[in-house]
């Protein structure tokens, strides 16, 4: 973790979901290296909360081909460079390296958990839970818990079922549920199967379109915003729900310049907080054009 000073009270709390694809782009002789422009990238997406999936801590056979490989695992690399609090836990440890899930914070960090939500021994996966302290808006020295966890589900349907009920299980019995909560990250759900099922602990996605017809506990298809390819988005994979807080911004980078970074476009939503179910103000928007340009 980073020690930084933590921003002033606001009512908006900015939040990016992005799979960075272990900071590496392309295959074969034409892989090139990614994770320093994602730096200046995530600069530019302004977020308070970034929730990151596929960053790589160590990877002995891309150390060894890349000439600008960190010596620093992604994570810190990416925290260090934008002045954030950074946690992370490995998912999956392979012959070459490990991988996991990250979150960057400009709040400070409480605690960091980790819950293994693996299905078969194929596929390493889990949850990283990190609790955050935010300040409330108004003019007063309090402070409140906030609940961030990371997730990264698996291929198969199934599996994918049984892992978002294991998630539903742990915040009943891991998190107060007078305290809220985000989860985020890459559900790779692409037919929009998944979501309603955390309805039973409050959750809403709050990623998804505005229609008139809008549910936010069982968003239709067309309603999710679709973030795979990065060049020219088609399928739903990251989502982003939260407890206590409601969108009022919903966007996406999508395009050339961020298909340079990753095969997955960054989602971005700026939310606010609720009070006793009402909303402090606004309405929820939705711009879909990209949040922020990569700088070059």
């Amino acid at each position: 973790m980073t020690s930084q000073a933590s921003p002033p009270a606001s009512s908006a709390l900015r939040v990016a979901s992005y799979n960075i694809h272990k900071g590496v782009v392309g295959l074969g002789p034409v892989k090139r290296l990614s994770i320093h422009d994602l730096q200046g990238a995530l600069r530019e997406l302004d977020a308070d909360l970034v929730f990151l999936q596929e960053v790589q801590f160590a990877h002995q056979r891309h150390a060894r081909r890349f000439a600008h490989w960190p010596e620093q695992p992604q994570h810190e690399l990416l925290g260090e460079g934008l002045g954030m609090h950074t946690a992370y836990h490995t998912n999956a440890v392979t012959r070459h390296g490990e991988h996991g899930n990250a979150l960057l914070s400009r709040y400070p960090i409480l605690s960091v958990k980790h819950h293994d939500v693996s299905d078969h021994r194929f596929e390493q996966r889990g949850l990283l839970h990190v609790r955050l302290c935010v300040p409330l808006p108004e003019a007063t020295p309090a402070q409140q818990t906030l609940h961030a966890i990371v997730v990264h589900f698996g291929l198969f349907g199934g599996g994918r079922k049984r892992q978002i009920a294991r998630l539903v299980h742990y915040i009943t019995s891991q998190v107060p549920p007078d305290e809220p909560v985000i989860v985020a990250g890459d559900f790779n759900d692409w037919r929009g199967q998944l979501g309603a099922e955390l309805g039973a602990v409050q959750l809403t996605d709050v990623s998804t379109r505005v229609t008139q017809r809008r549910d936010a506990r069982k968003p239709r298809w067309r309603q999710r915003v679709r973030t795979y390819p990065a060049r020219l988005p088609l399928m739903p994979l990251d989502r982003i729900y939260a407890r206590g807080y409601a969108a009022r911004l919903v966007s996406l980078g999508w395009g050339a310049g961020w298909a340079r970074l990753s095969d997955h476009a960054p989602l971005l939503v700026e939310l606010e907080r609720e009070h006793d179910g009402l909303l402090s103000s606004g309405a929820h928007q939705a711009s879909h054009g990209t949040p922020a340009q990569p700088p070059y």
